[in-house]
């Protein structure tokens, strides 16, 4: 479908620098083409005096998971899975997100992992067939200490694009799970395995790391420079971790669990990216450094909806109020500007003449409601 022209008047336009309380903005061929203060010069769509914001940018989420596998031991049919995920994308007001999919098994049940050329293909046929209310590109999660991770990336690369690469270790005693004690938290509710098979676990674990996660890297980290692929870290906890960082060209860190981690980010020019549903639970499920923290730091950078796509529109409208220092324009780049310019994509991101016409229309309240949504000036909500 070829989008028409048209223009939206009687709209709070949040833009990067300033809020216009009554504006209006012109699209055309797909792209904003100009924004006024005041009355609009002709008639178009009556936004109402409803906020008018850019289409938000997603950089990880997991979300495609809760939808092709909604329960234990059950996959759905992956187009099918694809479509719902795409549908609750866009109604959260995301036009671009990268789906994250996971590179190297860990756990030989674990069914997202193993079903990674299932998805992309879905991903695949629903662009090809038009389906897709917004943009997907590719985020690889690459699990550092697998005997596979090298050998599914490069496979994956020869038959598509990959966006973001994240180098992953959830190794026990490290990063995410310092406290070993978590890791087994964690495992105990997602496995029903004995403490014998848990302490089983943690060796092999603490063997493959030994083994393998410091050539993984390396070789990684030269197929993204090759490709020219953006790099993210992930659950930095040390000056060390964000040394590394630094040295292999990242340019995301995604989830730091410490405070020391996401300052030594943000001074070193690494965008520091935290969880949505952090900021709007009021702090980390896993009991690491808070969202709020960071930001009451000027330490934070990007949000993520993580598991919950709503959650990154509502953590930009709850930034301002939680952290007045933080204006809304600042706030709202958290989920625009920030993670765009971090991933490379300079054509979006803001209310800005020249740029794609990704625009989202919403209510504020106590929870923003989306009313309409624009990719590329064709709507999509």
């Amino acid at each position: 479908m070829n989008p028409k022209d048209f223009l939206i008047h009687n709209a709070r336009l949040v833009l990067r620098d300033r809020v216009i309380e009554q504006g209006w903005i012109a699209v055309a061929d797909r792209r904003i083409a100009e924004i006024g203060d005041g009355a609009a010069p002709e008639s178009g769509l009556d936004a109402g005096g409803a906020t008018l914001a850019p289409g938000l940018v997603e950089l990880h989420t997991d979300h495609l998971e809760l939808h092709y596998t909604p329960r234990p031991a059950v996959k759905w049919p992956a187009l099918s899975a694809v479509l719902a995920y795409d549908a609750q994308i866009a109604a959260s007001g995301i036009t671009t997100v990268f789906d994250s999919l996971r590179a190297g098994l860990e756990d030989r049940r674990d069914a997202v992992t193993s079903s990674l050329d299932v998805l992309a293909e879905a991903i695949d046929e629903a662009r090809e067939k038009d389906l897709l209310r917004v943009e997907h590109l590719t985020h690889l999660r690459c699990e550092l200490s697998t005997e596979d991770v090298l050998e599914v990336t490069e496979r994956f690369l020869t038959k598509r694009p990959v966006h973001l690469m994240s180098l992953m270790d959830h190794t026990p005693g490290q990063r995410q799970f310092q406290d070993i004690e978590k890791f087994l938290v964690y495992y105990r509710g997602k496995t029903n395995l004995t403490e014998e098979q848990l302490q089983a676990l943690i060796e092999r674990r603490l063997r493959d790391h030994a083994l393998r996660a410091g050539p993984n890297r390396r070789r990684l980290v030269d197929i993204a420079r090759d490709k020219g692929i953006a790099l993210a870290s992930h659950d930095d906890a040390t000056a060390e971790h964000v040394a590394e960082s630094l040295a292999d060209g990242v340019s995301i860190a995604e989830f730091p669990t410490t405070l020391e981690a996401a300052r030594a980010s943000h001074e070193a020019g690494i965008g520091v990216l935290m969880g949505a549903p952090n900021l709007v639970r009021g702090g980390s499920h896993s009991g690491n450094v808070a969202a709020e923290d960071l930001a009451r730091q000027g330490t934070l950078d990007i949000f993520s909806s993580d598991y919950v796509p709503a959650s990154l529109l509502q953590a930009a409208f709850d930034l301002p109020r939680r952290v007045p220092s933080i204006s809304l324009p600042d706030a709202l780049a958290t989920v625009t500007d920030n993670p765009a310019r971090a991933a490379g994509l300079n054509d979006r991101g803001r209310l800005e003449p020249g740029l794609r016409a990704d625009l989202v229309c919403l209510t504020e309240g106590a929870v923003p409601a989306v009313r309409a949504v624009w990719r590329e000036g064709l709507r999509v909500v």
